[in-house]
């Protein structure tokens, strides 16, 4: 983990308000030191400093992420925090963290202001707007819409921060919510959360009917609009079904290997090769107890990066990014309260794997890319090879998608 940049005034979220007055006053996690520090990485000193010279002297993104700070007492407060509809970002630990960018995918499936169920418009879009209005209260992170964003953001020593959903559950029949999307500053939209909806089939239902024909447009208008296609949730046949379709690579932005840990949040290494056959890339995940290993199965830093050894030699190092899908908070604890909303028993399946308090390495954004890019250094990969897994192929994309 760096030293917290110099561009960074000490801005906490909504402090323009008054807690207790204007939000409830809801004691949170620590954004740093809440759990111990990595101790599974044994750099040199040149190895340390190189660590750090990749990871200030290139662009660095995540690919997905909810960089958002979580109560420190889940079961009592969660509730609370989430039905108030202003969830705080961790400001603090992003600054610490390295990162050029980070697609933000804001509640998602803890969209539950006015609703168990989630996924309603308007609550996504209070989330947005919400979110918006904090960051207009400060500047170190920037709104980012466009590749020159986030150049001029790593130019600036600031962070851009891009919004993304998981799901485009919440347009339900209505093609031009899209643009409305769009108009937010929506980059970047999946196709179906786990359960289905109109566009087509989750990882959790029984059958995958694949793509819809209302899918086929809103693929359609995706790619006119320019938002990056994620397929991370989505059903296998659907997944194919919207490769086939778009006219612009795709992207699985927080998955790994079916074949490395068969469970349905993973994806079928086939269904990785017709994304990347399409010049797609995927990002590695590190939610808890999602991208396990036979080698590792206690959930870590080196659980994920044996998805991530096995997919390069799938696919090629070209076609391989991160998405580590952290938060600042207890994220066992939030599967925990939110298992229904995040179909944790289907995704999870039926595979016996030992429960672990925190994912070690990969715990929250403020660690993640210091890790993986000292394990990369400590793994004998080169510059530029680490350069393309932590931006490079996904910048890539994004000159194609976006405009």
């Amino acid at each position: 983990m760096l030293e917290p940049s110099e561009q960074y005034k000490q801005y906490r979220s909504y402090s323009y308000l008054e807690a207790g007055v204007d939000y409830p006053d809801i004691p949170m996690a620590k954004e740093i030191g809440r759990v111990p520090a990595y101790a599974g990485l044994d750099l040199s000193d040149e190895q340390r400093a190189r660590t750090e010279r990749l990871l200030t002297e290139n662009v660095v993104i995540s690919l997905h992420d909810h960089p958002s700070v979580f109560p420190e007492n889940l079961e009592g407060d969660l509730r609370e925090y989430i039905r108030s509809g202003r969830e705080l970002t961790g400001y603090e630990g992003l600054a610490r963290s390295g990162m050029t960018a980070v697609f933000d995918n804001v509640m998602d499936g803890t969209c539950c202001i006015s609703s168990d169920g989630g996924w309603k418009w308007t609550d996504v879009l209070h989330d947005l707007g919400m979110r918006m209005s904090d960051l207009a209260h400060q500047d170190y992170l920037v709104k980012g819409e466009s590749l020159a964003d986030i150049r001029q953001a790593h130019a600036d020593g600031t962070m851009a921060l891009v919004f993304a959903l998981e799901a485009a559950t919440m347009i339900e029949n209505e093609v031009d919510r899209l643009d409305i999307l769009y108009g937010f500053g929506v980059r970047q939209i999946g196709i179906a959360y786990s359960e289905a909806n109109y566009l087509g089939s989750g990882l959790k239902e029984r059958g995958d009917g694949g793509l819809t024909y209302f899918g086929e447009r809103a693929v359609t208008r995706m790619n006119k609009l320019g938002l990056t296609i994620d397929l991370s949730h989505s059903g296998d046949q659907t997944s194919l079904d919207v490769i086939k379709h778009s006219k612009k690579p795709v992207f699985m932005t927080h998955c790994g290997s079916r074949e490395v840990w068969p469970t349905n949040r993973m994806k079928p290494d086939a269904v990785i090769k017709a994304m990347a056959e399409r010049g797609g890339v995927i990002g590695l995940e590190a939610a808890p107890h999602t991208t396990l290993s036979p080698d590792h199965p206690k959930h870590s830093l080196e659980s994920v990066m044996d998805h991530f050894t096995h997919l390069v030699d799938v696919v090629g190092i070209d076609h391989v990014a991160f998405g580590p899908d952290t938060l600042f908070g207890d994220h066992v604890g939030l599967h925990d309260t939110f298992s229904k909303n995040l179909s944790i028993g289907q995704a999870h399946g039926h595979v016996e794997y030992e429960k672990q308090p925190y994912v070690d390495g990969l715990e929250n954004p403020a660690e993640c890319f210091y890790n993986i890019i000292g394990w990369l250094v400590s793994h004998g990969y080169s510059d530029d090879e680490i350069a393309a897994v932590v931006s490079g192929n996904i910048i890539r994309v994004l000159e194609e998608v976006w405009f």
